[in-house]
This record gives C-alpha cells, structure tokens and sequence, in this order.
C-alpha cells in the first residue's frame, strides 16, 4: 500500500472517532424548546386519568357458621379377627374376598364326624339314664304304695328313693353332656359375627386348624368412626358447643374444600390431653352409606362449633395483603378507591371470608383488577362477570395519535 492511501486511511479513522466522541458528549442531548417524548404523550394522550375497569362486589351480612378443621384417621366400627374354636380338618371356605357378609352366614366348614359322634355317644347315655330312671321311680312308687308300704324295710324304701335321685342325677349329667357336645359340634360352623366386609382369608380348605388358628377378618364399615384431634386451645369451646347438642361433623376431598360425608356427628372426647402433642383425640361416628369412608384412610375433617350472626362477608379475592396487614380496595361515592386495612375473621367456604373490622354490608370493593390501582384510582365497575366495554373510535383515533407521537410525532 502506497502512503497516500494510508494516510487516506488515517483521516477517516479520525474523522469516525471524532463524530462518535461528538454524538457521545452532546450531540444526543435535546435541543433547547424540544418537548420530551414522555411530556408529548401525557399532553396528548392523558392517559393517567382514564378509568380502570374493574370487578366490584357488594359485601354482604349472613350467618356463618363457624368451624374448626383437621385431619383425621377412619377406623373401623367393629373389627373381629374370626378364629376356629374347635380342631380338625378345613372342609370348606364359604365366603369370598371383599365379600359383604351378614352376621350368621357361614364363613368356613370344619369336619364334623368327631363331634357328632360326641354328641351322639351324649344321647345315648341320656337315653340309657332315662330307662335307668324309670325303673327306679316305678320301683319306689310301688314300695311306697299303700297296699305295699307294710310289706317293705324303711331302710328298702330309703333306699330306692336314693336310686330315683341318683338316676336323676345321672339323666342330668347326660344332657349337660349332651349340650356340651352340641356346643362342640355347632363349632364346625365358623359363621360372621358381624355385618361387615370379609379380608383376605388367611388359610385354605384342607388344612387341619386348631382353635385360634385365624381365617379372616371381617371389618364393620357401616356405621364408621373417624378419629381426629384437635389443639388443647380449643377444648372448651368444643365442650361449651357440644352442651348445646350434637355437632355436626363433615370429611372433606384431598383439598380441604368439597364435603365429601355430611352425616357425621361428634360422639366422644377423649378425657385426657396429649402432653406429648398438646392436643385433645376426638370420635365422630358416620353413617357411611354409600362406603366412601374406608378404615385407615386419611381425610380432612370440619367440625361445626356455632354460628355468626349477621356477619360481614366479602369474596376472598378482594382481600390483598400487605407486609404489615391486609387490605381491600373500597369504592367511594365518587367513582375513585382507597385502601381500607380490614381483619379478617375466617374462613366462610371455598370462596368468601368473614371480615370482622374495617367494612360494613352493602360497601363495594374490588375483586378483579387490583393490580393496576392505586389510592385514589378512577375506576369503571362492573359486575362479575362482565367484560369492558369496547372503545370508541374516538378514544381508538386518540391511541393512535398517541403511539404515534411516542414514536418520534407524526410523519412528515
């Protein structure tokens, strides 16, 4: 390269470092009289005055019931482990797995041949007593007759009243035997001592048992009881409730929120606090109709305690909150909002809390749109529900203009 380029070269370098330095230190700056991009918007477009859409609910006075929640273990009404009472060789099982089962049917067979022939030998040694017994008595009456009496030793006549007792006796201890054979054989018959639901059965037929040996379990499931506890604080307004009469007990879904059983009521306290936990065990008893409640499944229980009276209730999603409270946004009379610190006062259902100080019935505040409020804020109300009203082509033709201005004004 020839040294007339390079110093072509080094000129426009120059030239290109001295524009960049100018643009850097002023050349960037607005001149004097410009107006800002941001004052030009707010001239034209005025924006910050517009009023927000937003959803606005009325808070409204009911009674609302007033509840205590936890979480809870279903058991079991009546358990019964079923066992043999008796030896022998399993004939027969008569019952299905998971099978309802009523109390009397036959769960299991056992062989009986051992046992009837028990009871049978029992029989015949009454049988053989009675005879025994009648020639005795036949015996004594005749001696004891009047045609006879002179002829007979009263030692003879004493002792053929003994004979009578003595075979008395003997028929007696043949059907004590006898029945105690039948209470044997009758023991073959392994039947429910319940209604319930059969388990898994824990032997086959053909295997020889022996009394104790188990073969199921059979669970009672209606009613069912479900076992909760509940933190010391609140025994006596528990105990002060359930003076009142039975309180009403639900389970709820997974969530905590949908009733799931309604039927339930508050049966025991237990007389004794935890020191471990220190908490209070509670038994609610469910009918259980339709078998959702299973034993040992977890739920969620809601126990009624009482009732508030003319209550203030506001839907949750008005309520906001702050790190020092919480707080709604409350419409005045002019159309504007302002922040109102409330206290909430608990839970009323899935949707709406009870507010215990900061409003009053009929006060409107906002559940939808909060985040573009502020105090004082113009608002446009509108129901649940409700969409915005669509713009004019006055206020469209005006947010045209007003993006175009943003842009550099209107072209030229």
């Amino acid at each position: 390269m020839s040294r007339f380029w390079k110093i072509v070269l080094l000129v426009i370098a120059v030239l290109l470092v001295a524009g960049i330095g100018y643009r850097v230190m002023g050349g960037g700056k607005q001149k004097a009289g410009a107006p800002a991009a941001g004052a030009m918007r707010g001239d034209q477009g005025g924006g910050n005055d517009a009023p927000v859409p937003v959803t606005v609910v009325a808070a409204e006075r009911r009674n609302v019931p007033v509840y205590v929640t936890a979480q809870g273990t279903v058991t079991a009404y009546n358990t019964v482990t079923v066992s043999p009472q008796v030896g022998g060789e399993l004939l027969s099982v008569n019952f299905r797995e998971g099978q309802a089962v009523k109390k009397g049917e036959l769960l299991a067979q056992i062989d009986p041949r051992t046992f009837q022939a028990q009871y049978d030998q029992a029989a015949a040694s009454k049988r053989q007593n009675q005879a025994l017994l009648a020639t005795a008595q036949s015996n004594f009456e005749r001696s004891n007759s009047p045609e006879y009496r002179q002829f007979v030793a009263q030692t003879d006549l004493t002792t053929l009243r003994n004979q009578v007792t003595q075979y008395q006796a003997a028929v007696a201890a043949s059907q004590a035997s006898m029945d105690q054979a039948k209470v044997q054989l009758d023991y073959t018959r392994i039947t429910s001592p319940i209604n319930g639901v059969a388990g898994i059965r824990a032997v086959d037929p053909g295997n020889v048992v022996s009394a104790g040996t188990q073969i199921v379990t059979v669970t009672q499931l209606q009613p069912i009881y479900v076992l909760f506890n509940l933190p010391e604080q609140q025994l006596d307004a528990v105990r002060s409730a359930q003076q009142a009469g039975p309180l009403q007990t639900a389970t709820l879904d997974r969530e905590g929120g949908s009733v799931v059983n309604a039927d339930g009521k508050l049966q025991v306290v237990d007389n004794q606090i935890s020191s471990t936990s220190g908490t209070f065990r509670l038994r609610a008893e469910f009918g259980n109709a339709e078998g959702a409640l299973w034993p040992g499944q977890f739920v969620n229980v809601r126990m009624q305690l009482n009732e508030l009276p003319d209550a203030v209730v506001v839907p949750a999603e008005a309520v906001q909150r702050s790190s020092n409270s919480d707080f709604v946004y409350l419409i005045k009379a002019d159309g504007t909002v302002t922040l109102r610190d409330v206290v909430q006062g608990g839970q009323v259902d899935d949707s709406h809390v009870v507010i215990s100080k900061g409003l009053q019935g009929g006060d409107k505040v906002v559940t939808e749109g909060q985040f573009r409020l502020k105090e004082g804020s113009k608002v446009t109300q509108l129901a649940p529900g409700q969409a915005p009203p669509e713009p004019t082509e006055d206020q469209l033709k005006a947010a045209s203009q007003k993006g175009r201005g943003g842009r550099g004004g209107p072209p030229r």
